[in-house]
C-alpha cells in the first residue's frame, strides 16, 4: 500500500489506513531552527498539542535509507543533538537516502515527503521565500517551488520575516499558490501580527479552510494551499521592535550562502532579542500546530461523510 521506501509509524499508519486526521510536521524546526533542548520540548509540545485535539501528528525525517513518516523518540533525540544532522531540501534526499544519512527536512522535502505517504495538511511556522538582495544572489527558496507543484496544505505564520516579504507573496501568486489568511486580512510577518500586505482571501473557520481544501483536490489542482496563520497579539514582537534587530543580523550575514543563511539568521536574532524572538517562535508554532489539527479533524470528517 505504502510507497517502499517510506518508514512509517504504527500509528501514523493505521490513522492513514482508518482515514483518521494526521498533520505532517518538519523536523527543519528540531536540527535546525532552534537550540537544544527546546527544540526537542518544542516537538513533543507540538505533537501533543496535536493529540490532544484528536489528530496524529507525523513528523518526517531522513534515515537510514528510508523517509520516516512519524519519528521515534531516539530519531527525534538525534535530531535534536547531533551535530552531523543534514538540513535537506527536494534536491537532496535521493541524495541522503542513497548514502543512508540522517537528515532534517525543509518545507519543501517534507512537502513531497507527505505527498508521497499521501497527507494533505502539513504544519509549520514559517515557509522560505525570496531572500534580500535576490537581485544580486537570485537566492529563493525552493519551498515556492514546491508549494506551487505538490498538492499540500501548509499551515504556518507566513515566511520567516528575515525575508522580503512582498517579492514572496508576488512570486506565490506568480505560481498560482492560494494564500488564505486565516481570521486576518493582512499576511503575517512571522514574528509579528501583521506585515501590512493585504491579502485577497480570508476565512474564519477551520472547516471552511477543509472545505477549500476539498474543492482544490477535486479540481486535481497541483498545487498546495499557504494558510496564514498570524502570531497571537499577546506573543507577537511589534515590527517596530523586530525589524531593526533583523536588519543587523543581516549585516553580519554578508558572505554566507545557502542553507546556512537561514540558522545563522534566526540563531543570531535570537541572541539579539536576549530569547525573545525563540519564545515568539514557539508560541506561534504551538498555535498552528492547534489550527493544523482542527482543519485535519474536519477534512477527514467530510471525507468521512461524502464516502470518499
Amino acid at each position: 500500500m505504502f510507497h517502499k521506501l517510506l518508514q512509517i509509524d504504527p500509528e501514523v499508519a493505521d490513522a492513514i489506513i482508518n482515514n483518521e486526521p494526521v498533520v505532517v510536521l518538519e523536523s527543519t524546526l528540531i536540527s535546525h531552527g532552534m537550540p537544544y533542548p527546546e527544540n526537542l520540548e518544542t516537538a513533543r509540545i507540538i505533537e501533543d498539542t496535536i493529540r490532544t485535539l484528536g489528530a496524529i501528528p507525523a513528523t518526517i525525517a531522513l534515515h537510514r535509507g528510508r523517509i520516516h513518516i512519524g519519528t521515534s523518540d531516539t530519531l527525534m533525540e538525534e535530531l535534536a543533538q547531533s551535530p552531523h544532522t543534514i538540513k535537506a531540501s527536494r534536491s537532496d534526499i535521493a541524495f541522503v537516502l542513497s548514502r543512508k544519512l540522517t537528515a532534517s527536512t525543509t518545507v519543501a522535502a517534507t512537502m513531497f515527503c507527505a505527498h508521497l505517504a499521501g497527507l494533505p495538511i502539513f504544519v509549520t511556522g514559517g515557509i522560505g521565500g525570496v531572500h534580500q538582495q535576490v537581485i544580486e544572489n537570485f537566492d529563493i527558496s525552493a519551498d515556492l517551488i514546491e508549494l506551487s507543484t505538490t498538492p499540500v496544505t501548509v499551515v504556518c505564520s507566513g515566511a520567516k520575516s528575515i525575508l522580503d516579504l512582498p517579492k514572496t507573496l508576488e512570486k506565490l501568486e506568480s505560481y498560482g499558490v492560494p494564500i488564505v489568511g486565516y481570521r486576518t486580512n493582512e499576511f503575517p510577518a512571522f514574528y509579528s501580527h501583521s506585515s501590512g500586505l493585504p491579502l485577497v482571501h480570508r476565512l474564519d473557520k477551520p472547516q471552511e479552510i477543509a472545505e477549500l481544501l476539498y474543492y482544490q483536490h477535486q479540481l486535481g489542482m497541483r498545487n498546495g494551499i499557504v494558510v496564514a496563520n498570524p502570531i497571537p497579539r499577546g506573543d507577537e514582537i511589534p515590527e517596530a521592535q523586530i525589524n531593526p534587530v533583523i536588519q543587523q543580523a543581516r549585516a553580519e550575514a554578508k558572505g554566507l550562502q545557502g542553507k546556512s543563511i537561514t540558522p545563522f539568521l534566526l540563531k543570531r536574532i535570537n541572541e539579539l532579542t536576549a530569547g525573545e524572538s525563540l519564545r515568539a517562535n514557539i508560541e506561534l508554532i504551538k498555535n498552528n500546530a492547534s489550527l493544523g489539527a482542527q482543519i485535519a479533524i474536519c477534512y477527514y470528517q467530510q471525507l468521512k461523510h461524502l464516502n470518499i
